[in-house]
């Protein structure tokens, strides 16, 4: 009997999971998409032809190679939060091995993987009729049903539930002042509205959160890392920026131009981008070069040209 098991992914793994995340992801946009101007994420996700996205993964997130009688077939990639909490962000089986039990065992895989997690979270495009069946015959229930994408949990039961577990309380319009909630883990907590002043929150782990509409002001966020966002629309102001970098980012599907007014830039690169239309007025240019070429020297050229 062929056997299927998991493997800790590494960055060497990122080019062949990336070919086969494509294919499978690519094989549903045939089969669900009849338009193919419709955009669904939950179908083809953010950077799934991107071997760097697929490195980052790895290196950020629980990915796990699948292997199929010591074939790698596909890939299963998770969040873990805290101590009891996860969300299968991705999974995908190379569609010439579909339908020989693979994935289901991949979840009930992943499960054992992380036995002290007792809620696992994940999302689905409403177009993947077939993906409904599957999560729901695992003992996955819907939480959300929308145009676009179903919401799934599992709650697992565990023999012992933690002394510290507080659940189904309504604690709004509480107020903590000189309280220590460090470590603590919050799971489909409202939080609408609330205020976090002047507290040690260093360290947090937040994902799959909902910050619409939110302030962050006057915020230390020295060596945090911002990955996988949906940031349109945003503003920053009066932010410092001096050694942060950006990879692998785009402008989305609306491509609204970036704009960068009364910025210090000193000293910046912009290396392998697409810079097309990009406009630079009114800016001081002095030592930028482009290909190694001096701004400089070639405007002179071109201004004393124009002359001419």
């Amino acid at each position: 009997m062929l056997q299927t098991t998991l493997e800790k992914a590494t960055v060497n793994d990122a080019e062949q999971l990336t070919a086969i995340m494509k294919k499978t992801f690519d094989f549903e946009a045939e089969k669900w998409l009849s338009n193919r101007d419709i955009i669904d994420y939950n179908i083809q996700p953010p950077g799934y032809t991107s071997i760097e996205m697929t490195k980052y993964m790895i290196r950020e997130l629980e990915y796990f190679k699948v292997m199929y009688d010591g074939l790698l077939v596909g890939g299963i990639i998770a969040t873990i939060s805290g101590k009891s909490y996860g969300r299968i962000d991705r999974i995908f089986i190379d569609p010439e091995h579909q339908g020989n039990g693979i994935g289901s065992t991949v979840i009930n895989l992943i499960e054992k993987e992380f036995p002290f997690v007792r809620a696992w979270d994940l999302e689905t495009s409403s177009r993947q009729l077939n993906n409904h069946h599957f999560y729901k015959k695992l003992g996955y229930v819907v939480t959300f049903e929308g145009e676009e994408e179903y919401c799934f949990v599992k709650h697992i039961k565990q023999s012992l539930q933690p002394d510290s577990l507080l659940t189904n309380q309504n604690l709004s319009y509480q107020q903590f002042e000189n309280s220590d909630l460090s470590h603590s883990e919050y799971y489909q907590v409202t939080m609408e509205g609330s205020s976090v002043s002047n507290s040690n929150v260093s360290h947090i782990h937040m994902s799959n959160c909902n910050l619409s509409h939110s302030k962050f002001q006057n915020i230390n966020y020295r060596k945090t890392m911002f990955a996988d966002l949906n940031l349109s629309d945003s503003e920053f102001i009066y932010v410092t920026l001096s050694g942060v970098q950006f990879t692998d980012t785009n402008l989305g599907d609306i491509a609204k131009p970036l704009v960068f007014n009364r910025c210090d830039l000193t000293g910046s690169k912009l290396i392998n981008c697409d810079l097309k239309h990009v406009e630079i007025e009114k800016s001081d240019t002095s030592g930028m070069k482009i290909d190694n070429i001096p701004v400089e020297e070639l405007l002179q050229l071109y201004y004393q040209t124009s002359k001419n």
